[in-house]
């Protein structure tokens, strides 16, 4: 009896370890009580009110009226950098809220015309104002599936990107009050323009940080997260795509499998779907411009997308589910906030084969992150979708791990104080930034 009760326990256990990994991991993330609470104050009804006068400006074209105060794209900025503002007074003035301004030459039309740029920010300044987490929806529409240049006839764009643009004004409400006092690294919240020119709005803030030396962490894009239901009536609104490449050097992949585990954390009940590749087949968003200069970008989706209602003036306000809406903000609040809570993720990386032990392990070392408390090794075979392994190293900034890097990706990641992670850096990742050689230990 005993022997036939471990031979099935021995059959049983690779079937348990399977199934685990075919499950969302949550990598060994903390859950936050602060920010479980301030998820909770995310409702549908605070979403629908902010769309709903977003469709009521008629059309937000960036080409668009400019000084009517009810139609244009004119008052929709002025109207939500009011909104913005009314935010910052309720929570003593913790949200800096500006016009991100510039110009930019349309080169989608061949008249070239060079249009006004108004991006909408708020900053929530963490303890480093040098490191940001970029939260973004574009507030301009179009129905651009008709004439991409009519800037006068209505564009609602309830869903694209209405929905969006109310979820990172209602982020920044919540948080604002939740955590005025800001997190380790500063947010920003961003409301774009001249998405639909080509991304205009967004490269130029990704330009701006630039120019300021700010490092990013992560760029996220809320964009057309409204819609349950499929043209053939097919309805799903317990899952959310999140678009991310994966570039090692980048980290975009590493960023889908934070959001990844961050939702098995938070919310296992939404399903989140990593696609990993920029975006959609021939489609663009606000991630993208960031994703070019270097820096993890990731898209928050809608699974079920309607082609029949984007960029036309079939994109009501009948069609955009806020409950849903509401799920996918939630997502976007814990991801953002514990990547702000976190402390930087290791810089540079570098990797030696241990002679004594015939090349099965190898030597990891990475720099050292200020405000880190100790560290840890990820790691997943090269064909497992994320981390299966996770190694405490305590404070050293050089371990010697028994896995042949040969057939695995490793990844290195920063622990704070409270217990929220960075992003992982990929030790050994093509392009990545490579520490110097160890210096010879001479002989005593």
């Amino acid at each position: 009896m005993r022997m036939t009760l471990r031979v099935l326990l021995l059959l049983l256990v690779p079937a348990l370890v399977g199934a685990q990994r075919g499950r969302p991991s949550t990598l060994g993330l903390v859950r936050d009580g602060r920010i479980v609470e301030a998820m909770r104050d995310l409702s549908p009804a605070a979403l629908r009110r902010i769309d709903s006068t977003l469709v009521a400006f008629g059309t937000r074209h960036t080409m668009s009226d400019t000084v009517s105060p009810t139609r244009g794209v004119g008052a929709a900025r002025r109207w939500i950098h009011a909104e913005l503002t009314a935010a910052s007074a309720a929570c003593g003035g913790c949200l800096r809220v500006e016009y991100d301004t510039g110009r930019a030459v349309v080169g989608r039309s061949p008249d070239r015309p060079t249009v006004a740029l108004w991006n909408v920010v708020a900053w929530l300044p963490g303890r480093d104002t040098s490191r940001v987490v970029v939260m973004g929806a574009h507030y301009d529409s179009c129905i651009c599936s008709t004439n991409a240049m009519d800037a006068v006839s209505d564009a609602p764009g309830a869903d694209d990107d209405g929905s969006g643009t109310a979820a990172v004004m209602e982020l920044a409400r919540v948080m604002a009050r939740r955590f005025p006092g800001g997190f380790d690294a500063t947010i920003a919240f961003v409301l774009y323009t001249g998405e639909e020119q080509g991304l205009l709005g967004s490269t130029q803030f990704a330009e701006r940080l630039a120019r300021e030396g700010r490092r990013v962490v992560a760029a996220f894009t809320d964009d057309i997260i409204g819609n349950v239901v499929a043209d053939d009536g097919r309805r799903n609104d317990r899952s959310v795509r999140v678009f991310a490449i994966d570039s090692l050097a980048v980290g975009g992949g590493e960023l889908a499998r934070y959001v990844w585990a961050v939702g098995a954390r938070y919310q296992p009940r939404f399903e989140v779907l990593p696609v990993l590749r920029l975006d959609r087949l021939g489609r663009g968003g606000d991630h993208r411009p960031f994703v070019e200069r270097g820096i993890p970008g990731l898209r928050f989706s809608e699974r079920l997308e309607n082609y029949k209602r984007q960029h036309l003036p079939t994109d009501s306000l009948a069609d955009v589910d806020f409950a849903y809406v509401a799920d996918v903000a939630r997502l976007n609040l814990a991801s953002v906030a514990a990547l702000a809570a976190a402390p930087d993720r290791p810089a540079q990386t570098a990797y030696a084969r241990d002679r004594a032990s015939g090349g099965q392990a190898f030597q990891i070392r990475w720099s050292a992150v200020p405000g880190a408390s100790r560290y840890e090794l990820l790691v997943r075979r090269t064909t497992d979708p994320t981390y299966t392994r996770i190694v405490d190293t305590g404070t050293e900034t050089s371990y010697l791990l028994d896995e042949q890097l040969d057939d695995v990706w490793v990844g290195v990641r920063a622990v704070g104080a409270d217990g929220h992670r960075s992003l992982t850096t990929v030790v050994g990742a093509p392009g990545g930034a490579r520490l110097a050689p160890a210096a010879a230990t001479r002989p005593r």
